[in-house]
């Protein structure tokens, strides 16, 4: 297995980028991770390797811009900071990767991030998502109001701090405060009919922040192949939970695909 780490210059400062390529490489596009409200490259743990060598393919991950090793932010973003991923920030990253082809799988937020950029762009091959949220439910809401209230807890953020280090307050108000803030009530995964590319959304029976009504309405609007996996007694992080699980329905997906 070759791990490389490097940092690359996007206008808005400096992003880092960790890539995984197997020994045993059969597939030349790489698949690209996309990580959750609180996550970070760190935060994937051994998943982005076990995956690499699952598939016989390249894993790349990425800090988003105030995340894990990223650059800081100074304003929290915006109630459109989803879609801006997807037509900002990713094309600058894939532009410096020199990424063509490729795959995408998001976490969460992460998925929602995917489904947009694939949207976006026709170079796309697939989208795999994670626990993606498609709008905001109550149940969304309560699972992030009792999240903060967990960071209550000075043990806890110092946890947080182990992965984003003096940026681990802004990276929980970037997610309480924007998810919480009332005009943020209507988003919605729009885009998700832009999709022509396939789909595999993944879901937890007892996700803590959201309801199978997400990844049905996924795959319900996207205009492409398009599957679901509802997993059994599973929260919100299938791949740490359920790993083999999904392992093999991603490999599944894409053998078909």
């Amino acid at each position: 297995m070759l791990i490389e780490e490097l940092f690359i210059r996007i206008p808005s400062g400096n992003i880092y980028v960790k890539k995984w390529t197997p020994e045993n490489q059969s597939f030349q596009s790489p698949i690209v991770l996309l990580h959750d409200s609180l996550g970070s490259v760190a935060l994937w743990k051994d998943f982005p390797k076990i995956l690499a060598n699952s598939l016989s393919r390249p894993v790349i991950a990425y800090d988003r811009l105030g995340f894990g090793q990223s650059d800081a932010r100074q304003s929290l973003p915006s109630n459109q900071f989803i879609e801006e991923e997807a037509t900002t920030y990713f094309p600058q990253i894939k532009q410096q990767l020199a990424l063509k082809h490729y795959l995408l799988l998001g976490h969460s937020v992460g998925g929602a991030m995917a489904i947009n950029i694939a949207a976006a762009d026709n170079q796309c091959d697939a989208v795999i998502t994670i626990a993606a949220q498609a709008f905001v439910e109550e149940k969304t809401l309560r699972g992030i109001e009792m999240a903060k209230k967990h960071f209550d807890n000075p043990q806890q953020m110092e946890k947080l701090e182990k992965w984003h280090q003096n940026k681990a307050s802004w990276v929980l108000k970037a997610w309480t405060d924007v998810w919480l803030n009332p005009d943020f009530r209507q988003w919605r995964l729009n885009n998700i009919t832009q999709i022509f590319c396939p789909v595999l959304a993944i879901h937890g029976e007892n996700d803590e922040y959201g309801s199978e009504k997400f990844p049905e309405f996924i795959v319900n609007n996207a205009r492409s192949n398009a599957q679901l996996e509802l997993i059994a007694n599973c929260g919100h992080s299938p791949h740490k939970s359920h790993t083999m699980h999904i392992l093999a329905v991603i490999e599944a997906f894409l053998e078909k695909v």
